[in-house]
């Protein structure tokens, strides 16, 4: 683990993990534990590992280097982020113009050296593999991609209660 901060609107826990399918397998327990931590429900704790499961193993399957994990626990939250289109591709722009506060939600991004972003495509029911940006879409509250010096982030929001 890289580190563990609690700041004054929440917390916050950052990981970078190599690029070996074992990596998988310790980036959900990271999450998962870090998550019972903080008290976080457990559905919505079960629904995080999941996609963090989704966007590590597609980090894995298409780029080769560090995957790095970060969660963002934030008890409310200024409008105002980047809006997403409808591909959930992040378009840089202002979401909202108003300055009401949000519900407190839980941030997660998962980072790779590929700059490409994802691609939502069809998954036909016998198919192995395609749908981990379709659950991340159907998942969470926002979603999106940004691009980094040396590669990509694939990040989304859940709602926690409060």
């Amino acid at each position: 683990m890289i580190g563990l901060i609690d700041t004054e609107d929440g917390a916050e826990a950052e990981w970078t993990f190599p690029a070996e399918p074992d990596s998988v397998h310790a980036a959900r327990h990271a999450v998962r534990d870090t998550l019972r931590t903080w008290k976080v429900l457990p559905a919505v704790r079960d629904v995080a590992v999941l996609l963090v499961s989704e966007l590590v193993t597609n980090s894995l399957r298409y780029a080769s280097g560090p995957i790095g994990v970060r969660l963002a626990l934030r008890a409310g939250t200024s409008a105002g982020t980047s809006a997403t289109t409808s591909a959930g591709i992040s378009a840089g722009i202002s979401a909202a113009t108003s300055t009401a506060r949000e519900r407190p939600a839980l941030l997660v991004e998962v980072s790779d050296p590929l700059p490409d972003p994802p691609t939502e495509r069809p998954a036909g029911p016998d198919d192995e593999g395609g749908r981990g940006i379709q659950l991340v879409a159907c998942s969470a509250k926002r979603w999106g991609t940004r691009r980094g010096k040396t590669g990509k982030t694939v990040w989304f929001e859940l709602p926690l209660p409060g």
